[in-house]
């Protein structure tokens, strides 16, 4: 689904549509506070790291997750993520195998795969205490701010400084799951990930943040050796903000002939990608995307379609790591 328009104006402006919709925002906000507070918030036995967010779409969680997996190593703990496979047909406890398909357990399952034993479950606390069982000493919980089952010993809340909290209205008449007010106070730590002038903008539009610790990062392009440089590309991806991804293709120096946008895990069938072949052909064009977009590509097309790999880097990194560390001894 594409975002509605209304729901990116200015806080201070949101338009009709946005306040005829309130009504309905405050029965989503009171249903969101009851589940809360009736939530058995059971403990599993080991901690958990709860990466999430509270915007409706991507905002950087699965860069995050890759982060955090690729530091828990330096702890000596055996790290198992959790999710819930949004997109996906298995209900669970799963663990996600390779071959598995998207249609089963969702891309997001399939790319963290590649770095960790990953769950999928619909139930978030039954699939931590599978990977309990399985040998895991500490679970990240993928995209579960919202959910109550489970005690977490941190919750990083991801923010995308870009979008930021588009028109600062809970759904249906903006674009976030509950109030800024609500999830920083949820929140141990906010991470916000974009570029100087982003992280700047966003400082100054939503002081309401800094009730919790702020960290910045960004995501960046890996280095892989990969030259770029006026190379002819139809670069097409279904995540949260493709703009940032086609933008970052033209910072590497890529001729971006042609860019398309999909909504954010959006099935990418042969018969589109067929079509979208013959399109690159015609104007002497490589096919690119992103990791999130190839692990939904079927296995014939996984060599005729580039890929941009990206990681996170935070700037202060042994702040949040320290941050981690803590609540996992305590956890």
């Amino acid at each position: 689904m594409k975002p509605p328009l209304f729901w990116q104006a200015p806080p201070q402006a949101p338009g009709l549509i946005a306040r005829l919709l309130s009504p309905l925002s405050i029965i989503w906000r009171a249903v969101d506070d009851r589940r809360w507070r009736r939530g058995a918030h059971v403990d599993p036995g080991i901690p958990v790291i709860c990466v999430g967010n509270i915007n409706m779409g991507g905002t950087g969680k699965t860069p995050t997750v890759i982060w955090l997996l690729e530091h828990l190593r330096d702890f000596g703990l055996e790290a198992h993520v959790v999710s819930r496979g949004y997109g996906g047909r298995a209900v669970g406890p799963l663990e996600v195998r390779p071959e598995m398909s998207v249609a089963d357990v969702g891309d997001e399952p399939l790319l963290l795969a590649a770095f960790a034993r990953t769950w999928v479950a619909k139930d978030r606390l039954a699939g931590v205490r599978a990977a309990k069982a399985a040998g895991a000493g500490v679970v990240i919980l993928d995209d579960g701010m919202q959910n109550p089952s489970v005690a977490k010993a941190m919750t990083i809340m991801v923010v995308d400084a870009g979008q930021g909290f588009g028109n600062g209205r809970i759904f249906p008449a903006g674009p976030l799951r509950q109030s800024v007010e609500d999830g920083v106070a949820r929140a141990d730590a906010v991470l916000v990930l974009g570029e100087p002038k982003e992280q700047s903008r966003f400082a100054d539009s939503w002081p309401q943040v800094k009730a919790a610790p702020v960290f910045r990062g960004r995501v960046a392009p890996l280095q892989t050796g990969m030259d770029w440089s006026d190379l002819r590309v139809f670069a097409f991806a279904g995540i949260g903000r493709p703009a940032k991804f086609f933008a970052t293709l033209r910072a590497l120096g890529a001729n971006v002939a042609v860019d398309r946008s999909f909504a954010d895990h959006q099935p990418l069938s042969d018969a589109l990608l067929t079509r979208m072949e013959r399109e690159a052909a015609e104007i002497h064009a490589q096919m690119v995307t992103t990791e999130k977009d190839a692990a939904r590509l079927p296995a014939r097309w996984r060599g005729k379609v580039l890929t941009l790999p990206v990681r996170l880097e935070v700037e202060d990194q042994t702040g949040l790591l320290e941050q981690v560390e803590d609540a996992i001894s305590k956890g």
